[in-house]
């Protein structure tokens, strides 16, 4: 069997990475490179795919996979996941398991299916995008925060945003022009966790789907966070759910846009599906 390649995102500072590390050193069939920095993850992939590997594995949470994934795109190769980040959206999306040894178990299985690429401009995505309130609260999170309130730091952070005035967003979509404050684009199911913002999603459907809230006051965003774990946040008269194959997002503000938890880029953004697929490795029963 040919070695399988991890790229691993050691998180210096993070005692759980470091665990992970000498863990994953130990699995059977596996080579590992690691990453010093951010971006490096794509750039490794890209080597890795020259010097000829089939399955390359992102070890880490969803912003290494994301950089890993741009790193494959335009190849075969397949894209395995070892979800041992903070936040693993992508793999809860796939139904892979959080134990490190059962995920390397469903890696060497060599399951695969063919999922959508999506893009930000020029960036590739696989699970989610937000534009306005999401990214702005990455952005003001630092790494000291989350190391001392862990998720906690989010909820500061979006508390603090929230006092603010936001954005006015532009949504064209199928010679459509909505208005909004907040927008999530979403190629699964999933945002933030297991909780199904997206409910008619499915990340082989060639489709974006596409949330648009309007109000972004204390009561608005308690409201729509209570709506959706009850899964009726898509009735809500200032909340709008459609899917797509293209949206253009436009302010006449300064505004960040996120992909698969990262700022990439401000807005004007067009986000689309890509021509180009991506295999991943999934658990028996998902093989395309």
């Amino acid at each position: 069997m040919q070695e399988i390649l991890v790229i691993l995102n050691p998180a210096a500072r993070s005692e759980r990475a470091k665990a992970a590390w000498r863990r994953i050193e130990k699995l059977p069939n596996c080579s590992m490179r690691t990453t010093s920095g951010p971006g490096h993850a794509q750039t490794v992939a890209e080597q890795a795919v020259r010097d000829g590997f089939k399955t390359i594995v992102a070890a880490g949470g969803d912003g290494t996979v994301n950089e890993v994934v741009n790193g494959l795109v335009g190849s075969d190769v397949s894209l395995g996941i070892l979800p041992v980040g903070t936040m693993n959206v992508f793999a809860a999306e796939l139904g892979l398991p959080g134990d490190l040894e059962e995920a390397w178990a469903i890696i060497q299985a060599g399951r695969t299916r063919r999922v959508d690429l999506l893009r930000a401009n020029q960036q590739y995505f696989v699970q989610l995008a937000g534009v306005g309130l999401d990214a702005q609260v990455v952005q003001a999170t630092s790494w000291e925060s989350k190391k001392n309130f862990g998720p906690l730091s989010y909820l500061i952070s979006a508390a603090q945003i929230a006092a603010q005035k936001p954005p006015k967003l532009v949504v064209e979509a199928d010679g459509q022009m909505r208005e909004g404050s907040f927008v999530l684009i979403g190629n699964g199911r999933y945002y933030g966790g297991p909780v199904a913002f997206f409910k008619e999603a499915r990340i082989d459907d060639g489709k974006l789907d596409v949330l648009i809230f309007k109000n972004l006051a204390y009561l608005d965003i308690a409201r729509y966070v209570a709506n959706v774990f009850m899964g009726k946040h898509t009735q809500l008269h200032d909340v709008e759910y459609f899917q797509t194959k293209r949206a253009v997002v436009r302010s006449e503000d300064e505004v960040p846009v996120e992909v698969d938890g990262e700022v990439v880029t401000t807005l004007p953004v067009t986000f689309r599906v890509s021509s180009r697929k991506l295999r991943v490795v999934v658990p028996v029963g998902r093989k395309d």
